[in-house]
């Protein structure tokens, strides 16, 4: 093989971007041949190693280390337009718009009398001097700006070492109590191992009954996640209200979990619950009927939008049966092609267990003070609770133990709120038929409360004509002055007896004994005009 010909130009191997990218290695290749030449060892034979390796000329290499023994840059530098902030300012007031930024440039440069910068140059500075980050947030705010920052990952830890939790509203339309409703999905995950330990499904939005349920069924082993389960050390959610609430705090805190509350709209703090968010929409959610985001024939209309929907009961089923698929077979390419069950198998933490005797209250609230049993049984609420083992028991104070937003069913516990007594119930529970009567009826009252707001809107509501000159508003259409008087008749005529007219002036002093007063019960002369 024939040794390469250095006295060439440039080896046409070597492409536009390996060249510049070769640019930069020139003053490091410089300084050693200078540091070559200060000790007289310097030929050009290693001149022209140089030239080879960075595919340039010999004689451009001579020259840069005629400059570098000279203190003279070895680039020359010209001058270039660079972004400032004035136009960083106007970046911002324009929305990003380049083009109107230009404009406003050309307008100050024809007024200081100079040559304007072209729309191209001002396209490459705005291209190089500024960060796709720093031209989004210009453009749509911080927010946006986020989307191009990165974000480090935490250290590998082991197994209920932390844990991520939030609510995820389904995007799909299922049956529930007769109508179509979006469900909410309470659930948590093991930042770890990105185990789904446990999850909760309620029709409508979630609260902290949600939650106590999700984290019943994270800590049990034989829920329907499995064989997943224990205590972590550390739960972290964010400052939604029902995460926030007495309840939950109490429940974790018994249990010594700590609770870590991220700041207000920081997602990527809880980067792995998020993700699994986004999993469920793609792979699962996306893929049933009634997606409310699926492609759109035109401008209203979108595929399936027509088809049957889902009950609630065959959406939890199917959400269940994707959960433990996800766990048991989803390979992650960044675990080695692992799933989520074997990473939770192969860790040899140990496991904090709960007895289940010891979750018998998890899932309820407590309330402030005690109760007495009397003989109508237990007053709570505004309710009667009554049971059978209550006989025997009247004057027994007890506490009351509930989960929140299910008012049929109490748990009474002893006045220490250490041993369990039993289970109360609603002593006298309206019937199926009674309580979607009174549905109907609230249903029916909002729907005509709302028709009567629309008409007054409209009444309320006043049209102007369209104009095609600066000037006043002009309100649309005539009124005669019976029409007008006839209306404010029908408004006056509404008025309370009760109620006072608008011109009516009360009596400051009272009326000296030399004054005539009419007399209230003559009756009134017809003609009073």
């Amino acid at each position: 093989m024939a040794p390469p010909n250095l006295d060439e130009p440039s080896d046409p191997a070597y492409t536009a971007r390996e060249r510049r990218g070769h640019d930069e290695l020139l003053a490091p290749a410089v300084r050693a041949l200078l540091q070559l030449a200060e000790r007289g060892e310097l030929t050009t034979a290693h001149v022209h190693l140089s030239a080879h390796t960075l595919g340039v000329h010999i004689r451009t290499v001579w020259r840069n280390l005629a400059r570098a023994r000279l203190n003279q840059p070895l680039r020359r530098t010209r001058d270039r337009f660079e972004v400032t902030d004035h136009i960083r300012v106007l970046l911002a007031y324009y929305r990003g718009n380049i083009k109107r930024v230009h404009e406003e440039l050309v307008k100050d440069a024809e007024k200081a009398g100079c040559e304007p910068v072209s729309l191209s140059t001002l396209h490459r500075a705005v291209k190089r001097d500024l960060t796709p980050g720093d031209l989004a947030g210009l453009r749509a705010g911080l927010p946006a700006s986020r989307g191009h920052d990165p974000h480090l990952r935490r250290p590998p830890s082991s197994r209920n070492e932390e844990w991520e939790g939030d609510h995820k509203q389904a995007p799909v339309l299922v049956w529930a109590d007769g109508r179509l409703v979006k469900p909410w999905v309470t659930w948590f995950c093991d930042c770890h191992t990105g185990m789904i330990m446990g999850w909760a499904v309620t029709a409508h939005y979630p609260h902290r009954g949600s939650i106590l349920a999700a984290l019943r069924s994270c800590i049990l082993h034989e829920g329907t996640c499995g064989p997943a389960g224990g205590l972590p050390n550390l739960v972290r959610i964010d400052r939604g209200k029902d995460f926030l609430s007495r309840a939950v705090q109490e429940a974790l805190g018994v249990f010594a979990v700590q609770v870590d509350v991220l700041p207000p709209y920081t997602p990527h703090l809880k980067g792995s619950i998020e993700n699994l968010n986004r999993a469920a929409t793609s792979m699962f959610f996306s893929t049933l009927p009634r997606y409310v985001h699926a492609q759109k024939l035109d401008a209203r209309r979108r595929v399936g939008e027509k088809d049957p929907a889902l009950t609630f009961e065959g959406f939890v089923e199917q959400f269940s049966r994707w959960v433990q698929e996800r766990n048991a077979q989803h390979k992650a390419a960044a675990h080695d092609d692992s799933t989520a069950l074997e990473r939770w198998n192969n860790d040899p933490t140990p496991i904090r267990d709960v007895p289940a005797k010891d979750l018998h209250a998890f899932l309820l609230e407590g309330g402030r003070s005690t109760r007495i049993i009397h003989g109508h049984g237990i007053r709570w609420e505004g309710r009667d609770y009554m049971a059978g083992w209550m006989t025997g028991r009247s004057g027994t104070r007890v506490h009351i133990r509930f989960q929140p937003h299910h008012p049929q069913e109490i748990e009474i516990f002893d006045a220490d709120n250490i041993r369990h007594l039993g289970t109360a119930y609603l002593a006298d529970q309206a019937s199926q038929e009674q309580v979607e009567e009174v549905y109907q009826a609230r249903t029916e009252r909002a729907r005509r409360l709302r028709r009567d707001l629309r008409k007054a809107e409209a009444l309320r509501r006043r049209r102007f004509k369209p104009v095609t000159t600066a000037g006043p508003a002009v309100p649309e259409g005539a009124m005669t002055r019976k029409q007008a008087a006839k209306e404010l008749h029908s408004l006056r005529s509404r008025r309370h007896d009760d109620e006072l007219p608008a011109n009516y002036m009360p009596r400051r002093i009272n009326p000296s004994r030399s004054w005539v007063l009419p007399d209230t019960t003559a009756p009134l002369p017809k003609d009073t005009m």
